[in-house]
Formats: C-alpha cells, structure tokens, sequence
C-alpha cells in the first residue's frame, strides 16, 4: 500500500468528521443521547465509540498506548467531546504523512480488547483497518442521522474536498 492512501484516508476521516459534528452540533444533548438501538445506542455513544477506536489504534500503531474500555464513555459533554475528535484527526493526519513502505512492511503484536487474544498482523493491514472502522461506524452514524431528518450529504470518497472537480475527465453523473 502506497502512503497517498493512507493520507488521503486521513484527510477523508478528517472532512467527515467535521461534517458529520457540524450536523450533530444541531442536536439537542438530550436527542444526541437517546438510545436508538445502534450498537452503540445513540449517536452520543457512537461519536465517543469512533474517537475510543482511534485512539485505541492509534495508541498500538504509535506505541503510545490508549488506555480505555471497550463501550467507555470518554466525554459526556459534546463540545469536549468534539474538541478532541479534531486533536485527535490532526494527530492522525500528521502521523499518515510520515508513514513509509518498510514501516508498512512491518508486523505488530497486539493484544485484542475484543476477545483477549494476542495476534501479530502487518501494519499496513492494521492501518487500513483503522479507515475501514471508521467508514463502518460512521455510515451506521449517518443512519441515525437520516432517521431524525438530518441529511449528511454526499459522504462518498470522491468529493473529498481537495479532490477537486477540475480533476474529474469525464461528465458522468453516476456516483
């Protein structure tokens, strides 16, 4: 895997977030909170459970270890909550443009918060991971969102922002 992926990655987890708070900032605390049957009930515990898995990733791939549990609260207060999810994109972001292939190449040893097992994969493998988490709980956010009338907008990789539309070789409208 090329490092430009995992930047662009970083900056597409980036630009959704901030999107996605944008929306969320709309919502009354007491409507953010109330359980809707997600995974991680409402769309409070879903925000805190996408900030706890990068930090949690992040932590094993930086040797910077996160300590929480699995489900933990980390911010009860949403402009907190939302302050660190932007420290925590930016660490992100910075990190991805240091990565290098060897580094990529390498294998790390974690232990699973999940179900306690040690496993030893390819950072390159647990990097793209960490997006794909992402995108899975963001789409079930978006979901939520929907249900309440709130419209996300077009959450697809090619309108990321820098990708601009002078980029773009052809007229098809088809996402």
């Amino acid at each position: 895997m090329e490092r430009t992926y995992y930047q662009t990655m970083a900056e597409y987890n980036q630009w959704m977030n901030e999107k996605l708070y944008a929306i969320c900032a709309d919502i009354p605390d007491n409507v953010r909170k109330q359980d809707r049957g997600a995974f991680f009930k409402s769309i409070h515990g879903t925000l805190n459970h996408l900030l706890f898995g990068d930090r949690i990733w992040m932590g094993r791939l930086t040797r910077t270890p996160f300590s929480a549990q699995l489900g933990e609260e980390l911010y009860s207060d949403f402009a907190e909550l939302r302050q660190q999810r932007q420290i925590t994109d930016w660490q992100i972001l910075n990190w991805a443009q240091q990565l290098s292939p060897e580094w990529l190449n390498q294998s790390l040893t974690y232990t699973s918060g999940v179900d306690g097992k040690s496993r030893t994969l390819p950072h390159w493998l647990l990097v793209t991971h960490l997006f794909n988490h992402q995108t899975h709980h963001r789409g079930q956010l978006t979901t939520l969102l929907s249900q309440l009338g709130y419209d996300p907008g077009i959450t697809d990789l090619p309108w990321l922002p820098s990708l601009t539309q002078s980029s773009c070789t052809t007229s098809d409208k088809t996402p």
